[in-house]
């Protein structure tokens, strides 16, 4: 399975549609695609993860690269993963503790980084929201 990568602007966000496998082959274009945003100067970045069918642990590891870049620029960064398979993997892994987890990018963008704002799925969000 290929990787698609497709970016557009929603407001002062940059959001980065990723389809097909985030893997051990296909990670090295996500985190070069995400390194590249953030040197262009994007600060308010959103992963749309909708249309991802398999994601390991590399590409965790780029996911947590990025958002260690964007705060060390004063950046937000969030995930749009509104799949019960992904999802469980971050609950898994505790990293639904670490990332702002969306359920749509509307959500996202509209949250600006607030991992308790509606629409969102982190451990540190509200704990009587439902859950995907």
């Amino acid at each position: 399975m290929e990787l698609s990568l497709s970016t557009y602007d929603s407001g002062d966000h940059t959001v980065l549609e990723v389809g097909g496998e985030v893997d051990v082959y296909t990670a090295p274009r996500l985190r070069e695609k995400l390194v590249e945003l953030v040197e262009q100067g994007s600060r308010h970045v959103v992963v749309d993860l909708s249309r991802v069918e398999f994601l390991d642990s590399t590409g965790l590891g780029v996911l947590v690269g990025a958002l260690k870049r964007l705060r060390a620029v004063n950046g937000t960064f969030g995930l749009v993963c509104a799949h019960e398979r992904l999802l469980k993997i971050f609950r898994i892994t505790a990293l639904d503790r670490v990332f702002s987890l969306y359920d749509s990018v509307a959500a996202a963008t509209a949250a600006d980084g607030d991992p308790k704002a509606p629409g969102s799925y982190g451990a540190d969000a509200d704990p009587k929201a439902p859950k995907a």
